[in-house]
């Protein structure tokens, strides 16, 4: 009404993100960051304390003079040199076409080196699947006036899992300009590799496609048996051209190397597209802190990397195991067993009601102070353009990110849970 004060403004009101959402309801029944009494199996962060087998936490940042001042847009020369050192390491060996600094853009956060590509994407159409991660509903959305969204379905028969024919015929009748997806997959721990991924690759070279990965998972990567993975997966090793390929990875110390409120990430790339995130940056974040980037130069450290990363995927192996032999007892089934991540992606339709439904199962684990994260979310929806229920409210992810003696106790407050149904 006129001259009615509006609480918001000219603002408008924006929903908390899936896992965001998860925590702001367990925070209005007591929980907080490290609450003793609360397992959080729906976080999205890895343990970030003293692991098994792992080098010791880098405990110290020096501030240099030069810090107090702006850094570069797109991060220091040093780290962006040792983050494409990291990749020619990993997944070069041999290749005469190696990263430099040139092909590498640092910011603060994964998120923020996604806002700086969808910043940059030209008109065109974009590709997406589902189920995925959240923010990229938001993220399409904020650019949909510029990006039309293409959905991909993936089935439950596939695993959750695009085949490259699928996708080159999707990009041939669509006419795509890029595909972006995460891999491995959050939610599904679905993971692309081996000669697929390769496909993936010349998909994108030869239909001239910028395919975007998101690896931020790229070392949480398990056998079939359930064993730790040989090592990580990435486009990377796939590429022919670093400078022509129209792929773009990104990653970061969030995940992989347990870092996550330092807020490190980067894209790696052609030099040419890298040159435009910087552009992009200059008017969405205008660069990363240089003290944090000096201390990412530590945790990339060859040596100290590789303890960090074999490590890993020994823990996050053992309780991949666990969580996956637990929840099965209790009735959830599995569209395939996670190849990458630290999430199971589980189906409850076969769990007495009301526990057959993502948030009924939520509200009623949250007063057992255990935090899961409904399947609807993973439902990327730019712009609520389909309508209908979800095809994913049977299924919950849960994440065997915390230490394993608190996912013990997530597990058994869950079974008890079910047991009194």
């Amino acid at each position: 009404m006129d001259g009615e004060l509006e609480p918001l403004g000219a603002m408008r009101p924006i929903p908390y993100m899936g896992v965001i959402h998860v925590v702001a309801e367990a925070m209005k029944l007591g929980f907080y960051n490290g609450h003793p009494e609360w397992s959080n199996l729906g976080q999205g962060q890895p343990e970030v304390g003293p692991m098994e087998g792992a080098p010791e936490r880098i405990g110290r940042i020096d501030l240099e003079p030069g810090d107090h001042a702006y850094g570069p847009i797109g991060g220091t020369d040093e780290l962006r040199e040792a983050v494409a050192e990291h990749y020619n390491r990993l997944y070069r060996g041999g290749s005469a076409s190696r990263y430099t600094a040139e092909n590498v853009s640092v910011a603060a956060g994964g998120r923020l080196v996604l806002s700086r590509v969808f910043a940059a994407l030209g008109q065109g159409r974009l590709g997406y699947q589902i189920p995925d991660y959240t923010a990229y509903e938001d993220m399409i959305d904020y650019h949909s006036h510029r990006v039309a969204p293409i959905l991909l379905v993936t089935h439950r028969a596939h695993g959750f899992g695009l085949p490259p024919d699928t996708l080159r015929a999707a990009v041939r009748e669509h006419d795509l300009d890029a595909y972006l997806f995460s891999n491995p997959c959050n939610p599904t721990g679905r993971l692309v590799q081996g000669d697929d991924l390769r496909s993936f690759v010349e998909i994108a070279r030869e239909e001239a496609c910028t395919l975007v990965l998101d690896e931020f998972y790229s070392h949480f990567i398990y056998r079939p048996d359930g064993q730790p993975g040989a090592g990580p997966i990435s486009a990377a090793r796939h590429i022919e051209d670093v400078n022509r390929d129209p792929v773009v990875v990104i990653d970061g110390l969030t995940k992989c190397y347990r870092y996550p409120g330092w807020r490190v990430g980067w894209a790696v790339g052609p030099r040419d597209m890298i040159e435009v995130l910087g552009r992009a940056a200059s008017a969405i974040d205008g660069g990363p802190g240089q003290p944090i980037q000096r201390a990412a130069l530590a945790a990339l450290e060859p040596e100290r990397a590789d303890q960090e990363t074999r490590a890993l995927r020994t823990v996050f192996a053992r309780k991949r195991n666990l969580m996956l032999k637990r929840l099965s007892g209790m009735g959830l089934s599995f569209a395939h067993q996670s190849e990458g991540t630290f999430y199971l992606w589980g189906c409850i339709e076969d769990l007495p009601k009301p526990f057959d439904d993502s948030q009924a199962f939520f509200r009623r684990a949250l007063q057992h102070k255990v935090m899961t994260v409904p399947g609807e979310f993973f439902d990327v929806n730019p712009g609520k353009q389909r309508s209908g229920p979800s095809p994913y409210r049977q299924w919950v992810r849960f994440s065997f990110g915390p230490p394993e003696d608190n996912v013990r106790m997530g597990l058994d407050r869950l079974e008890e849970m079910l047991a009194g149904s």
